[in-house]
């Protein structure tokens, strides 16, 4: 397939009226936005800050420490937004070699957080959490524990203790990065009905099918799709029509293009395509993968290259085709989010310790640096309330 590059996309965009180019969506009220840093280290960082977020202008205004917690890299929202459940990435807990899970209430007025309680995570390190579509289970990816534990959620809000505690085993062809079992995604299936697990130690996304009210996990009859040997499956989004899933690969650098067969809950490869930009030679590991609002675009992020990669969705096959890279403007964006106006993408820069926007052209996909840019203590991840 014939790369379009940057240069030539805009020679033909040239002719397209400047209106028309960077044409948006009706105006939205402001929103809140929450962002998880990592506190260990020399991180002057304490936990969660909370900030405004202006969609008409495309700014942030910090309100300051909305919880102080522990590392929390991975976050999300309960449907009803009244409720936000953080992967704390930490190693020990109450003398146990495990991460924890916290649950707090929002207060969407002041953006502060209240902490209901916190609960093992029942493996180390922490990296990933997805609450389902109703709102009553949550499941936490352990990374450095290779293990999985699902939650109820209980009618104040807090978490049970884990309800199902999995541990998986095994290891890959790269014999440095592979030797075991990493858990690092957690990803409830349009219909509800099924967790996908992306684990980067096994090359493999592992299917579950589980139930709301219990938050009991259990195998499907093909249980796993296979990645390719040694590429380490390590994110993983839907497409807006159910059909389709995307994977980004840490160590492939690669994105695969996945048909979703929602009767047996399993995947098919469609595609497996470069996240890199042209000629890059560089040590890279892609990080995020995202589809906008309209299902027309895929964004990627490379932490190496920093950048972030742009491809255009083929709306018959769901294939891609890279049309954008650039520059992320900092290092090592290990997050992005693009938020609910669908105007604009955030990028959470880890290593220059800042926040960066980007204007998204709704017609094009393409990203511009927009003058936005926030300091903050090792984001780890972005999430909008």
């Amino acid at each position: 397939m014939k790369l379009v590059t940057r240069r030539s996309f805009l020679v033909k965009l040239a002719s397209v009226p400047v209106a028309a180019r960077w044409s948006f969506a009706a105006p939205v009220q402001p929103n809140l936005m929450f962002a998880g840093t990592d506190t260990g280290g020399s991180s002057g960082s304490k936990g969660i800050y909370a900030y405004r977020w202006d969609p008409a202008s495309g700014t942030l205004r910090r309100l300051g420490l909305a919880a102080a917690t522990a590392s929390p890299t991975y976050m999300a929202l309960s449907p009803d937004r009244r409720r936000l459940y953080v992967a704390n990435e930490v190693n020990e807990y109450n003398g146990s070699k495990t991460g924890t899970v916290s649950a707090f209430s929002v207060d969407r007025v002041s953006g502060m957080l209240t902490l209901k309680n916190v609960v093992s995570s029942g493996g180390a390190g922490p990296c990933n959490i997805a609450i389902d579509h109703t709102g009553r289970a949550v499941f936490v990816a352990d990374g450095a524990g290779a293990s999985l534990a699902s939650y109820q959620v209980l009618s104040d809000g807090r978490l049970s203790d884990p309800v199902s505690n999995l541990h998986f085993t095994g290891h890959s062809v790269n014999p440095e990065r592979q030797k075991t079992a990493y858990t690092h995604c957690t990803v409830i299936s349009p219909d509800n009905r099924y967790l996908l697990v992306n684990d980067l130690g096994l090359d493999r996304i592992t299917t579950f099918h589980f139930d709301p009210k219990l938050a009991v996990l259990t195998p499907v009859d093909a249980p796993f799709y296979q990645a390719v040997p040694g590429s380490g499956p390590r994110n993983l989004t839907f497409h807006p029509n159910s059909h389709w899933a995307y994977s980004a690969n840490e160590m492939g650098n690669t994105i695969d293009a996945l048909a979703w067969d929602s009767r047996r809950g399993t995947l098919t490869r469609l595609q497996n395509i470069s996240a890199l930009p042209p000629g890059f030679t560089g040590y890279d590991e892609t990080a995020t993968v995202r589809v906008d609002a309209t299902g027309r675009f895929l964004y990627a992020s490379n932490r190496g290259a920093d950048t972030i990669a742009v491809f255009l969705i083929n709306a018959v096959h769901g294939t891609l085709q890279q049309i954008q890279q650039i520059s992320c403007g900092g290092k090592t964006p290990r997050y992005f989010s693009i938020d609910p106006s669908n105007r604009w993408l955030l990028v959470a820069n880890q290593d220059s310790a800042n926040i960066v926007v980007f204007a998204r052209n709704s017609g094009t996909g393409l990203l511009a640096s927009a003058s936005g840019q926030y300091q903050i203590d090792f984001p780890m991840f972005l999430i909008f309330a």
